[in-house]
């Protein structure tokens, strides 16, 4: 048991992130428990400090909004913490969709479906055209775009306030996962993944990687649900500089070699690298 928790710590760690997350949502917003009060658009620490997602008021801001000062401080709040600590860790550790995608991906491995072949390809720059289009949208319509149709935020409303039509948008992420192409909505389209890849690309925590220790076991590429990032993997040690690098700690679960491990990036030597 206590290997097995090792060998899974990270994600055993994202989960009760994401899961606490959500019952501070619930306990604040049904029980009068206000750590954390609203939902992952707009949210209130303690009754007074305010968190906005930052690519829902760009939204907002493009579609011509007046947006008040809160949101605007809750947006910046958001942004720095990504910008300088998190990276992309908002998809890993918080977005309520990583935990239906991570289900569709398990599925799809028990089921053996990944041997299946598939004709549908998706390139992982989609999500960057989904982000300028959603902008796009936002400005020409006057209305936030992608916030009408975002199936996290979907998601998230609904495990707070009770699920509605929600639940087919949910489900359709679910089943395009499963049965069409492996990590396709976080991996390919997700603009909000794509805005925070953009966002975290000089973040301080980090994958690092030793060469010396490494043996090309390749066990970290084999489940890296974003390969491309690992492109430093056998050629030098380092860190992963890549901005679409989401910090899961999958790599490092299945290192055996103790290769990979999170660290303190360092400016100066990785300057060349990005």
């Amino acid at each position: 048991m206590r290997q097995w928790i090792l060998k899974h710590r990270f994600l055993l760690m994202r989960r009760i992130t994401q899961l606490g997350i959500l019952a501070l949502y619930i306990a604040g917003n049904s029980y009068g428990f206000h750590l954390l009060m609203g939902n992952l658009s707009s949210s209130l620490i303690m009754k007074h400090i305010p968190l906005a997602d930052p690519f829902a008021a760009l939204q907002m801001l493009a579609a011509g909004a007046i947006i008040g000062v809160d949101i605007l401080i809750g947006a910046v709040i958001v942004v720095l913490f990504y910008m300088v600590v998190g990276g992309r860790a908002f998809c890993s550790w918080v977005c309520p969709m990583n935990m239906v995608t991570d289900t569709a991906n398990w599925i799809r491995k028990v089921l053996f479906l990944e041997k299946v072949e598939r004709k549908l390809w998706l390139g992982r720059s989609i999500r960057y055209w989904v982000l300028g289009l959603s902008l796009i949208l936002s400005f020409v319509t006057g209305v936030a775009a992608f916030e009408m149709v975002s199936p996290i935020s979907m998601l998230h409303r609904g495990i707070i306030f009770g699920m509605g039509m929600g639940f087919a948008a949910v489900l359709c992420i679910f089943l395009f996962d499963l049965f069409a192409v492996k990590n396709g909505w976080c991996g390919h389209i997700c603009p909000l993944g794509g805005f925070y890849a953009l966002l975290g690309r000089m973040s301080m925590i980090r994958v690092k990687h030793n060469q010396a220790s490494c043996t090309l076991c390749m066990k970290c590429k084999d489940i890296c649900p974003e390969k491309q990032v690992l492109s430093i993997i056998g050629k030098e040690s380092g860190a992963i500089v890549s901005g679409e690098c989401t910090n899961c700690g999958r790599c490092i679960e299945v290192c055996e070699d103790d290769a990979l491990a999170f660290g303190v990036r360092n400016y100066i030597s990785s300057a060349s690298e990005k």
